[in-house]
């Protein structure tokens, strides 16, 4: 009996290791709402093996280092020899009156006569030379400064010389420019001008008939405006911080309020919901018609959109439209204190249900409204906490809204690969929401008029309806679903 409940639970574990994704035919299209397996879930994108993970970072390689084998040595210069010492010839005597040197020839008639003839003549000479001293050190201080003058003429007409070039180039070059721009204002005048013209008169007469028609529109206005105008949907007297606060005010009648949660943040309108429950529900989200694109911005979804509510000939807005509040209103009363939120949705053949939880909070911008909510009841289906309850494993995991970040066609903060713009939740579900990898909830989504809708009928081939997965699967879109939020306090 052992050996047989240890082979059963080995056969268990290879099973579960294989069923690594959920078993359902995605392409069959027999019915929008369930296939043979009995699940057509398509709210998720599956996990393909190892295909479509997080890319990690590449090696990068460091910056080329030195090589200290590119250079050599310096050679040692060669030592230096001693100069060479040339003798002195010796000369005989030296001039003597005895003897003379044999390369001055012969000396006649001697060299006694010689030498006093020499010496006569030196002090001659001695004499001219200490008069051309001076005069020849005049000449040369006079020739140092005539050359030096010369230098500097030579110097400053070289520069004079580089100046008149670079004016004849500047000036050459303004000519060519003054040409280039005659030649293109002679063809502007020409041409363009003349076109211009054509086309200003053109727009002139169109601007002429507006203003014949606004004429005739402001006459027309004069004319419906001559009896005092009424205010179709009059906001009624009482308000508060939020729809609870005027329920308590006396404020009874489900219709168009204005709040003011935060006295430094200026009031808005919003739909007050003050019989369901007891009232004091603040609508955020409303889906009745798909009058309204939900598929906006992520500044649209910030400020919100939409018609909050309208007249149905009672004198007063006691009809709400379809709208989204905006995020940041929604963040402003989730964390003024302890809120709860309730979700009601409605099929095409009437049927009701609802999902409640009683906690709900939305953080600010800066951390890309993070939403998180607990304690859930009602008929509908956990999305917001457990999933898809048709999926199994980490394929569920990754439908669960608790925890996400808001994402808009043009800010991706889901899970589904972020960064890749190709593997968007929001660009496929075709609205603004708290998107997982992707969802189990698209209260968001495309409208569909008659709920069962098909992958060739989705833009992107996916469950881009108003869906909630746990009450109607992922291939039928609601008729009509609304959020509401109010203080959670404990029933007395």
């Amino acid at each position: 009996m052992k050996t047989l409940l240890l082979l059963c639970l080995c056969l268990g574990v290879t099973w579960a290791q294989d069923f690594d994704f959920d078993e359902y035919d995605l392409d069959s299209t027999s019915s929008p709402a369930v296939n043979e397996s009995g699940v057509n879930a398509r709210s998720h994108r599956p996990l393909s093996r190892g295909r479509d993970g997080y890319t990690r970072n590449r090696y990068v390689q460091p910056p080329i280092s030195r090589d200290s084998s590119r250079y050599r040595g310096r050679p040692t210069p060669p030592p230096v020899r001693g100069a060479q010492l040339q003798e002195e010839e010796v000369q005989p005597d030296a001039g003597g009156c005895l003897h003379a040197s044999e390369s001055m020839g012969v000396l006649c008639p001697n060299g006694c006569d010689l030498k006093t003839t020499l010496l006569k003549q030196e002090r001659n000479v001695k004499t001219s030379i200490n008069e051309l001293k001076p005069l020849v050190d005049d000449l040369s201080r006079s020739s140092n400064t005539i050359y030096n003058y010369v230098n500097s003429m030579s110097n400053s007409l070289r520069e004079r010389q580089k100046v008149v070039n670079d004016n004849t180039r500047v000036a050459s070059q303004y000519t060519d420019q003054v040409e280039e721009q005659h030649a293109y204002i002679k063809e502007t005048v020409d041409t363009v001008f003349p076109s211009n013209i054509r086309v200003l008169q053109g727009v002139l007469d169109k601007v002429r008939l507006k203003i014949q028609k606004l004429e005739k529109s402001i006459l027309s206005q004069r004319d419906l405006c001559r009896e005092p105008c009424k205010t179709t949907c009059p906001i009624p007297v009482v308000s508060g911080k939020e729809c609870e606060d005027i329920y308590r005010r006396g404020g009874r009648d489900s219709q168009m309020y204005m709040i003011q949660p935060d006295a430094f943040f200026p009031p808005y309108k919003v739909f007050c919901d003050q019989s369901t429950q007891n009232g004091g529900w603040l609508l955020i989200q409303n889906r009745l018609d798909g009058s309204v694109n939900f598929g906006r911005r992520w500044d649209e979804y910030r400020r919100g959109f939409g018609n909050i509510a309208f007249d149905v000939g009672k004198g007063h807005c006691e009809t709400p439209g379809e709208y989204w509040l905006g995020n940041d209103h929604i963040s402003q009363v989730t964390n003024m204190g302890p809120t709860e939120v309730l979700i009601e949705m409605q099929d095409w053949t009437g049927d009701k249900v609802h999902a409640q939880y009683s906690q709900f909070t939305i953080q600010s911008e800066t951390s890309n409204y993070v939403m998180a909510v607990n304690g859930y009841s009602g008929n509908a289906g956990n999305c917001f906490l457990e999933g898809s309850l048709q999926l199994f494993g980490e394929n569920r995991t990754m439908t669960i809204h608790n925890g996400m970040m808001f994402s808009t066609y043009d800010r991706d903060n889901d899970n589904w690969l972020p960064g890749d713009p190709s593997k968007q939740c929001s660009k496929e579900d075709g609205g603004g929401w708290w998107y997982n990898r992707c969802h189990s909830a698209n209260p968001n989504g495309r409208y569909y008029i008659g709920g069962a809708y098909t992958k060739q009928m989705a833009k992107h081939g996916t469950d881009d309806g108003v869906v909630w997965m746990n009450w109607k699967g992922s291939w039928y879109s609601l008729k009509a679903i609304s959020m509401k939020i109010r203080p959670f306090y404990p029933a007395s």
